[in-house]
């Protein structure tokens, strides 16, 4: 029970791993009523579980809550995971994108609906073992902010979330590095204190998108035509999902000079290669743009923006578009512009918002 009403209550999203294990756990030592929340989520059948919610990764996460004196539910959202992340990641491919479904899946689920069940369970806020975090900015509108730890931020794949959002969003690792959590949770004697990182998409199993698309589409992996911007046929692919703006290796191809992927055109199912000069953008467009604080800018803004998630950051200028699009312009010719990836545009450590990337531009 609430202590006269002045207790919070947070629900946080557990993995059995160790970030979201010593979120709970730092959560409870600030005094919060805290609840483990975990969700089962879609598997192939016959294959490996969902990395996120495998059998040992529930008992794991139980452990926890119980070593916590925390109560723990799991919740099954494997319908509405393969519907909202899984269609959304090969129905990306088949247009000839590469699509994040790390994007969507914090959009969707996590922070729509787990947010919704965490405030049935009767929580003030959700919280999540993300290396971000959440202050308040002199006009009192919520900010989200990169973690301090440049080589676990997490900010990128969260700049879809809004105001309303935010404000029932803890993200308690923030403001600390790897390590430390790591030292925190071998301090408390957490049983997952070196459980180690996952790396991989959770849904792929053996983590091989490649099999896992001509299982599940092999429509979309289907052999064509390579051929450079003159349209001289120089080999075959082997499925256009295979290859990704920018790619050198792989290509098996014997050329008196480097090529690179410069573009995947669905229309003739052709691979489209060409030299490294042809492949410098220096301007993108992109759509569904969402900003943090729920309105675009009145007109061009210098930004650094990342076109990936372990991309580096550079200067841009930021236009907004109509229809929730932007523009955005680049100092320098940028190689890896890939459509379906988010853009993200920051103002130092505040993320600005972000969208997903239409088509690049090169240089005029």
């Amino acid at each position: 029970m609430r202590d006269n009403g002045t207790t919070k209550r947070v629900v946080v999203a557990m993995s059995g791993g160790v970030d979201s294990s010593v979120a709970a756990a730092l959560l409870v030592e600030q005094g919060y009523e805290v609840i483990g929340l975990m969700l089962r989520l879609w598997a192939e059948a016959g294959g490996a579980a969902n990395r996120c919610c495998t059998p040992d990764a529930v008992a794991d996460a139980r452990r926890v809550a119980d070593q916590l004196g925390i109560p723990f539910y799991v919740r099954d959202y494997k319908e509405a995971f393969k519907q909202t992340v899984v269609d959304f990641f090969i129905e990306g491919y088949a247009q000839g994108v590469t699509p994040n479904p790390c994007v969507v899946c914090n959009r969707d689920i996590r922070f729509d609906k787990l947010l919704k069940e965490a405030i049935s369970l009767g929580g003030d806020y959700l919280a999540t073992g993300h290396y971000a975090w959440v202050q308040r900015g002199s006009n009192d509108a919520f900010q989200l902010l990169k973690g301090i730890d440049p080589s676990k931020d997490q900010s990128y794949i969260l700049y879809t979330l809004t105001q309303d959002r935010l404000a029932r969003v803890i993200f308690p690792l923030g403001r600390h590095t790897k390590a430390e959590i790591r030292q925190i949770a071998e301090a408390k004697r957490l049983p997952v204190f070196n459980r180690p990182d996952s790396q991989d998409l959770c849904f792929l199993g053996q983590g091989d998108y490649r099999a896992f698309l001509q299982r599940r589409a092999p429509e979309v992996v289907q052999p064509g035509p390579i051929v450079n911007s003159s349209g001289k046929v120089l080999g075959q692919h082997q499925g256009l999902a295979f290859y990704t703006i920018g790619q050198r290796k792989g290509l098996g191809l014997a050329a008196p000079e480097p090529l690179y992927v410069l573009r995947l055109d669905t229309t003739s199912n052709s691979l489209i290669v060409g030299s490294l000069a042809e492949l410098g953008h220096t301007e993108l467009t992109a759509g569904q743009v969402t900003y943090i604080r729920g309105y675009p800018p009145a007109g061009p803004i210098q930004v650094t923006a990342k076109i990936r998630y372990k991309a580096r950051e550079v200067e841009a200028t930021l236009t907004p578009l109509p229809g929730a699009r932007a523009r955005l312009a680049f100092e320098s010719p940028l190689r890896d512009i890939t459509p379906g990836q988010a853009v993200v545009f920051f103002d130092g450590d505040q993320v600005l918002g972000g969208g997903i990337i239409e088509k690049s531009l090169p240089p005029q």
